[in-house]
C-alpha cells in the first residue's frame, strides 16, 4: 500500500499526461498553467499518502524542477522561433533588395553592351568613310598633280605681263606631284586661280609696254597689243612693228612692216584718241 501511494504522488496518472499533451499544443503559456493546475494536485495527493512514506518529497521535487526545465524549455524556443521569424523577414528584405541591385545592374549591363555595340557600328562606320576618303584624296591628289602638269606646260606660251601676273600663284605649285605638305584642296584653288587669271586674260585685249629686239637686231622698246593669249603685234617708236604667236618654248617674234599702221591706229583707238572702227590684223590659227 505504500508503494502504491507513492507512486501516486510522485506522477501525474494517464488522464493527467493527456490533458497535458493537449494543452501544450496549443503553446507555452497554456502548458505552464496545466502544469501549475497539474502540480497543485499531485501537492494535494502527495500530501494525502504522505503518512504511508517519506520518499514521496524528493519525488515532487523532480517533478517540479523537470517542469521547470520544461517550461525553460518552451520559452527558450518561442524566443528562437520568434526571433528566426524576425531573421527571416530582416533576410528576406534584404535579398530582396540584392535581387533588385542584381536586376539594376544587369540592366545597365545591357545598356553598356548596347552603348558599345552601337559605339562599334559608329566606329566601323567611321573607318569605312576614312577608308572612302583616303581613296579620293589619293584620286584627287592624282587628277591636281596632271592639272598641275597641263598649267607647267601651258605657263611656257604665256605672254611676259600674264607670266608675271600669275608667278605668285605659279611658285605655289609644289615641285612634287605627290604634293608634298601642300593639301590636295590648297592645290586644287591654286589651280582654279591659275585658270581662272588665263580664262579672263584670253577675253581681252592687252597693251604693255617691251623691249623686243628689232631688225637691226639692236633692243628697243615697242608698244605691244595681245589679242587674248594666240596672237600679239607691236610697233616701236620709230615705226617698226612685228607680230609674236606663242610656241611651246615661249612666244615667237618675227618683223612684218605691214602691220605698223594697223597697230598704231589700234592703239589710238584703245587710249581714245580715235574713233572706234574695226583694224584688220593677220592672224594665224593653230
Amino acid at each position: 500500500m505504500t508503494n502504491t501511494a507513492t507512486s501516486k504522488g510522485s506522477q501525474p496518472g494517464p488522464g493527467a499526461g493527456r490533458w497535458l499533451a493537449r494543452l501544450g499544443a496549443r503553446g507555452p503559456a497554456l502548458s505552464a498553467l496545466a502544469l501549475g493546475a497539474v502540480l497543485c494536485v499531485s501537492s494535494s495527493e502527495a500530501r494525502s499518502g504522505g503518512q504511508d512514506g517519506a520518499g514521496a518529497g524528493p519525488s515532487l521535487a523532480e517533478t517540479r524542477l523537470t517542469m521547470g526545465k520544461w517550461i525553460e524549455t518552451e520559452q527558450i524556443i518561442s524566443k528562437e522561433r520568434n526571433e528566426w521569424q524576425q531573421g527571416k523577414e530582416i533576410l528576406a528584405g534584404r535579398l530582396e533588395l540584392v535581387k533588385q541591385e542584381v536586376a539594376a545592374l544587369e540592366e545597365k549591363i545591357k545598356e553598356a553592351q548596347a552603348g558599345v555595340a552601337e559605339a562599334q557600328r559608329k566606329r566601323d562606320e567611321l573607318a569605312a568613310e576614312g577608308d572612302e576618303l583616303k581613296a579620293a584624296g589619293a584620286q584627287l591628289t592624282e587628277a591636281v598633280g596632271g592639272m598641275e602638269g597641263e598649267v607647267r606646260r601651258l605657263f611656257k606660251t604665256l605672254p611676259d605681263p600674264i607670266q608675271e601676273k600669275l608667278e605668285p600663284l605659279y611658285q605655289r605649285m609644289p615641285a612634287d606631284p605627290a604634293g608634298g605638305r601642300v593639301s590636295a584642296p590648297e592645290r586644287f584653288q591654286n589651280v582654279l586661280g591659275i585658270l581662272n587669271e588665263l580664262n579672263k586674260a584670253n577675253n581681252e585685249i592687252t597693251v604693255s609696254y617691251e623691249v623686243h629686239t628689232l631688225a637691226d637686231g639692236r633692243p628697243s622698246e615697242v608698244r605691244a597689243i595681245y589679242v587674248g593669249l594666240a596672237q600679239a603685234y607691236y610697233v616701236s617708236a620709230k615705226g617698226e612693228s612685228g607680230i609674236g604667236r606663242p610656241t611651246a618654248e615661249g612666244w615667237q617674234w618675227e618683223p612684218s612692216k605691214a602691220v605698223s599702221g594697223d597697230v598704231v591706229v589700234a592703239l589710238e583707238i584703245l587710249q581714245g584718241k580715235h574713233t572706234p572702227a574695226f583694224v584688220p590684223f593677220p592672224v594665224r590659227i593653230q
